[in-house]
């Protein structure tokens, strides 16, 4: 991945990333968050994502690794296709709003 993608990827990834890395392992350790997901081993893509996106968090911009970019692409993608669909009813307690908080993004956050 050249420069200029990589500065694009990670000025997506923090748009899309509400969450801060303390915020995050919280939000990893509740039900709420082992109510929704699939799960092939025991951890949902949706758990794993948020221990990376942690570990993504918490690495300086300049050691990244190509590996962590495209996690972070993975990220960026599934927040924006899961935010097109967003439900006409109320989020804050919806399975909509906890599969994205396991991706970083805490949709109530969004306009104030």
């Amino acid at each position: 991945m050249d420069d200029d993608k990589k500065a694009e990827v990670y000025s997506e990834f923090t748009d899309c990333v509400n969450m801060q890395p303390k915020e995050l392992e919280e939000w990893l350790e509740t039900d709420e968050f082992k109510s929704v997901g699939d799960s092939d081993s025991g951890e949902s893509t949706g758990h794993a994502s948020g221990r990376r996106i942690v570990e993504i968090k918490r690495t300086k911009k300049a050691e990244l690794t190509d590996d962590q970019y495209k996690h972070m692409q993975k990220v960026v993608g599934y927040a924006h296709r899961h935010l097109a669909q967003k439900p006409d009813s109320d989020i804050a307690d919806s399975n909509w709003r906890y599969s994205l908080m396991n991706w970083g993004h805490d949709p109530c956050k969004d306009d104030g």
